[in-house]
This record gives structure tokens, C-alpha cells and sequence, in this order.
């Protein structure tokens, strides 16, 4: 039988606009974590990993992209 997503990311996008332009902290990036699954999030220093956290459960508000869980949209 086969296993529900939990938790579903397509395309996540954060971008933060400082002085010196616009910083893309996270660039399109997918993923999806299945009832019963250990989920990591590992990346050099600044590779966006604390956003990627931060977005997913809504302390940033994405600037493009779907979050789903349970397959209700929480990027909004």
C-alpha cells in the first residue's frame, strides 16, 4: 500500500530584497515527505535551509511556489 504525503513543496521560491538587490535564499525547490518517513534538511551555511524550515511552517510567507499539507494548501 502505498504511503500519503504528509507534507508536499513544489517550486518554493523565497526572495528577500536588501540594498544591495534582491537575494534569492531559495530557488525553486521541491520536495515531498510520506506518512512513516525521517525527513533531513542538510546544506552548506547559507544555503538556505533555515528559510526553507521557516517558510514551510509559515513564519515567511513564500514568494512563489505550493505548499501542501495534508493536501491543504498552507502557502498562503
Amino acid at each position: 500500500m502505498e504511503k500519503n504525503n504528509i507534507l508536499t513543496v513544489k517550486n518554493l521560491k523565497k526572495y528577500f530584497v536588501t540594498q544591495q538587490g534582491i537575494v534569492k535564499a531559495v530557488n525553486g525547490i521541491d520536495f515531498s515527505i510520506k506518512e512513516g518517513e525521517i525527513f533531513g534538511l542538510v546544506g552548506e551555511s547559507g544555503s538556505g535551509k533555515s528559510t526553507v524550515a521557516y517558510t514551510v511552517v509559515g513564519l515567511y510567507k513564500p514568494t512563489e511556489g505550493e505548499i501542501t499539507y495534508y493536501n491543504q494548501d498552507i502557502s498562503t
